[in-house]
């Protein structure tokens, strides 16, 4: 199959594909989601004694990437609030390097300029991140460390009709534009009790998609989210979890299953967890009495 793509949009690329359908075969045009790498790097320090330091590079879909770095540094415990955000820019990668990664972004490093009182720990920016699945690490130790950087929480008094909730994975879907496009994205969503979209985010990466969305929140100065329900496109694992905690997020739906270590720590934190939203039915793994069978009275009148 010969294929060319030019970029049209910052997260979609066309392409030109060999589609075989009963035995015949043509030409098409086909889109794709780009997916790009971003640098995320941190500025920090007093005035007049400023230090810089890459953090972290991830694979991307272009498009809300300051939000994307606020969200990383916020629910990996660096930042706290919105005060601690001097600014952030966005610069190329060199051209030898755009060229070698097929880059065609204008904005593939984001700096982020802590305000000088800001603290950062050299370990805490230098240890291991717990954003894979296959980190290796023990679930105990995991659970340790995120109780270390987690922010004080509320009692957890979020409740929601399972009628309201069965309906949320479709609505998400309908907001979904690029997915439309491409059918090759992850997505977040923010909603309240009475079931409305608050915000939406989309990447190729699952973790990417949910620190978009907590760092588009986190530049709004509306951290934390104790009155929003965060729905998944696909599964919960312990990393969406943890940004949700970090978040203060006090309910997680998701259309896939949680993992083992996700259902453990929801019970620690009591985040309100749900699996398998598809449909008009659902597993809960932990707060099943915030969900009504019916709507909230609240609601019905």
């Amino acid at each position: 199959m010969s294929a060319t793509a030019i970029t049209t949009t910052r997260g979609c690329q066309n392409a030109l594909v060999e589609r075989f359908n009963r035995g015949s075969c043509a030409t098409k045009a086909d889109l794709l989601a780009v997916e790009e790498p971003l640098e995320i790097r941190l500025a920090y320090g007093p005035a007049g004694a400023r230090k810089s330091k890459p953090i972290s590079v991830t694979m991307r879909t272009p498009g809300s990437d300051a939000e994307l770095a606020a969200g990383f540094l916020m629910t990996e415990g660096v930042i706290h609030n919105r005060a601690d955000i001097d600014s952030i820019e966005a610069g190329p990668l060199s051209s030898a390097a755009a060229e070698k990664l097929h880059c065609h972004s204008s904005g593939n490093i984001v700096t982020v300029e802590l305000a000088p009182s800001v603290q950062v720990s050299l370990d805490s920016l230098q240890r291991n991140f717990y954003t894979t699945s296959s980190c290796g690490v023990c679930g105990k130790s995991s659970l340790r460390a995120l109780r270390t950087i987690c922010p004080p929480r509320r009692a957890n008094d979020f409740s929601i009709g399972s009628a309201t909730l069965c309906a949320l994975p479709e609505k998400l879907r309908h907001a979904q534009g690029i997915f439309d496009q491409t059918g090759g994205l992850h997505a977040a969503g923010l909603f309240t009790a009475s079931g409305d979209l608050d915000s939406m985010r989309e990447d190729v990466g699952r973790h990417n998609a949910v620190d978009k969305l907590m760092g588009a929140a986190l530049l709004a100065d509306r951290v934390p989210l104790r009155n929003r329900l965060l729905l998944l496109s696909g599964r919960a694992s312990f990393e969406l979890l943890q940004k949700a905690v970090m978040s203060g997020v006090p309910m997680v739906a998701a259309v896939g299953a949680p993992s083992s270590l996700a259902v453990e720590m929801a019970r620690e934190f009591d985040v309100t967890l749900v699996g398998f939203l598809r449909g008009d039915h659902f597993n809960v793994y932990h707060g099943a009495s915030r969900i009504h069978a019916g709507e909230p009275a609240a609601l019905r009148q």
